[in-house]
């Protein structure tokens, strides 16, 4: 599983579990003013931090259309009364449609922010982790609260509440690394000193621990999961071209394999019709050697008979004379 797919798996199993909000999400109330004369950012420490904090929740809670992170705009949470409202630096609320307000209206939208962030400057420190407790704990109604120092000249502070079931106010005990959970937003949060930033950075993790990365980061990633494609791709190609050439060279002894066969084949029936010949040539010669032995066996016979008959003419030319001898005797005697 690469980096983005395993983020994406962690990122939906720890995703918060919420019901929607009762109200309807508005971008802005006629007679409430959404902006001021004060900097939205009070130093370029606390503008970093904001951008980059504001990203990671936007990225992290952006597959959730139900989830909104609000960025320096007015969060007014008494109708009818255009005093009553606080400006946080980021605030998420859970269950209302995750579009840009001009302002927040906690009756309009059925309810109030659940979790708000600050970031100490020397003008807000006092109020944001005194009176603003109460303000927003109680006043308002949020369920959590943390305030934090970005500025690395300042002494780290990071600290937080949250409003127990029965009203009241409970600071946050932070574990051995410094961390505070949140139990509304399911994520840690702890600060750290990044080299490529200017400021002491408040950053979120996955309750297991896994940092939800800055833009930077994202960026690095990405850059180094081309990369790994990049690479994976060339290999990919360069077994490809090695599986063609193995091919070519299997389909290149296929075919020397088949015209050997086909040679083999050749000389096979060659030599069949070789030795078919030789067989027709024996057979002819043995018919041949049959004839000549009838033709012998009639010249015997033939010259048996010839002789047989020379006898025989023998005989009886021999039988002849001895009549003819005898015939002489008779006459020879009449004649006396």
């Amino acid at each position: 599983m690469d980096v983005f797919n395993d983020f994406e798996f962690k990122q939906q199993k720890y995703m918060p579990v919420f019901p929607k909000a009762v109200g309807k999400s508005t971008v802005y109330v006629e007679g409430y003013p959404y902006e001021d004369d004060e900097p939205m950012a009070a130093t370029g420490f606390h503008a970093e931090q904001i951008t980059t904090f504001s990203r990671q929740l936007k990225t992290h809670f952006g597959t959730d259309n139900l989830i909104y992170v609000g960025i320096d705009t007015f969060i007014y949470y008494q109708e009818g009364d255009a005093t009553k409202f606080v400006a946080p630096d980021i605030y998420v609320v859970l269950g209302v449609e995750a579009f840009e307000r001009r302002s927040f209206y906690t009756w309009a939208e059925g309810t109030a922010p659940h979790v708000v962030f600050e970031f100490l400057s020397e003008s807000t420190a006092a109020r944001a982790r005194g009176e603003k407790v109460k303000q927003y704990l109680l006043d308002i109604g949020v369920q959590e609260y943390f305030v934090h120092q970005p500025e690395r000249a300042k002494p780290p502070e990071f600290r937080g509440w949250r409003r127990s079931s029965s009203g009241e106010i409970d600071e946050m005990t932070p574990d051995a690394e410094g961390r505070l959970f949140s139990f509304v937003l399911n994520l840690w949060f702890r600060w750290v000193d990044l080299p490529y930033l200017r400021v002491r950075l408040l950053r979120p993790y996955l309750p297991d621990g896994t940092p939800i990365p800055t833009p930077s980061e994202w960026k690095a990633i990405a850059e180094g999961a081309e990369q790994h494609r990049q690479e994976a791709e060339a290999i990919a190609q360069e077994e490809t071209q090695h599986r063609q050439e193995a091919e070519a060279i299997a389909q290149e002894e296929t075919q020397h394999r088949q015209e050997a066969e086909a040679i083999a084949q050749e000389e096979t029936q060659r030599r069949q019709e070789a030795e078919t010949i030789v067989q027709e040539e024996t057979q002819r010669r043995q018919e041949a050697e049959a004839i000549a032995q009838e033709e012998a066996q009639r010249r015997r016979e033939t010259e048996a008979a010839a002789q047989e008959e020379t006898q025989q003419r023998h005989q009886l030319e021999s039988k002849l004379q001895q009549l003819y001898a005898e015939l002489a005797t008779l006459r020879g005697e009449k004649t006396e």
